[in-house]
């Protein structure tokens, strides 16, 4: 009998301790049901022996270095913008940026620019205008590059406006290894282009531009001054338009995954909301990829 209990005890020294489903008294306990210590929790390991540290437990305690990985921050935006003629295509320019802060770069006025400054670019840009040629796209694309890499634009971002023009430009400039995050297409209705462009006049005066119907004068003195740009007819219109259209169609296809076409027929500040929406979109996931890297 003394032998038969004997050896019942020691099978219940060598079996597993069982969980109890009392509540423990303090965090980390273990309890052994029926023992004289049921009723003091048994302690974890400390973070030196293995078990939970401190900072595990509360991660309000990381080191502030560790905290700092899980902090990612996006490269700055990379807009391309597109339009018809009188797509509104410049006050948007004006308010992205405004709001974000990116350099705006127009291939026209830096060409402008160069040429103004007498740069190696501008002077053999000059000598194509002066024979009444278009500047090649070698040029251009040349200016654009540096321009996309000056300090500025690489830390604050850029919105490339109104280029590229062609499928020749735009496979240049991927080439070079320059790519858009987005790039927005203005998309208005032909008949509501042409209202806007046959109807603007020019202050010979002032160099400022107003319209018939959206944007009239002041006073009748400066009504009577206001004089019609050559090109601002409706058959030059419609030709404008269809070179638009044709070289918008060659750059879907280099640009499919990033274009993003916008309504731009309602108020400027409804179709800035919606631009404001997709940039901020391209900022994100420019944020998933860097954390996902």
């Amino acid at each position: 009998m003394a032998s038969s209990m004997a050896a019942a005890a020691a099978a219940a020294s060598l079996s597993p301790p069982v969980l109890s489903a009392e509540r423990p008294t303090a965090r980390g306990g273990l309890f052994f049901p029926g023992s004289p210590a049921s009723s003091r929790p048994l302690r974890l390991h400390s973070a030196r022996r293995g078990g939970l540290s401190p900072a595990t437990r509360n991660p309000r305690s990381l080191p502030r270095a560790a905290k700092a990985v899980v902090a990612v921050k996006a490269g700055p935006l990379k807009v391309m913008i597109a339009g018809a003629p009188a797509s509104g295509k410049g006050t948007q320019c004006e308010l992205i940026k405004t709001k974000y802060g990116l350099v705006h770069i127009s291939a026209g006025d830096l060409l402008r620019a160069e040429i103004a400054a007498g740069t190696e670019n501008g002077k053999r840009a000059k000598e194509f205008m002066e024979k009444g040629q278009l500047v090649p796209d070698e040029i251009v694309v040349t200016m654009v590059k540096e321009r996309l890499l000056q300090p500025d634009a690489q830390e604050k971002g850029w919105l490339l406006d109104g280029y590229p023009r062609s499928y020749s430009q735009a496979m240049a400039l991927e080439t070079l290894g320059i790519r858009p995050d987005i790039f927005i297409l203005l998309d208005v209705p032909d008949e509501i282009l042409v209202e806007r462009v046959v109807g603007r006049r020019l202050d010979p005066v002032t160099g400022k531009i107003y319209h018939l119907k959206y944007s009239p004068t002041e006073n009748e003195e400066i009504a009577s001054r206001l004089t019609q740009r050559f090109d601002d007819t409706e058959e030059k219109v419609k030709l404008r338009l269809q070179t638009h259209y044709q070289n918008v169609e060659s750059l879907l296809s280099i640009y499919e995954d990033v274009i993003v076409k916008v309504k731009g027929d309602a108020l400027v500040d409804d179709v800035f909301a919606e631009i404001d929406k997709q940039l901020t979109s391209s900022l994100d996931k420019k944020t998933e990829m860097v954390a996902s890297a």
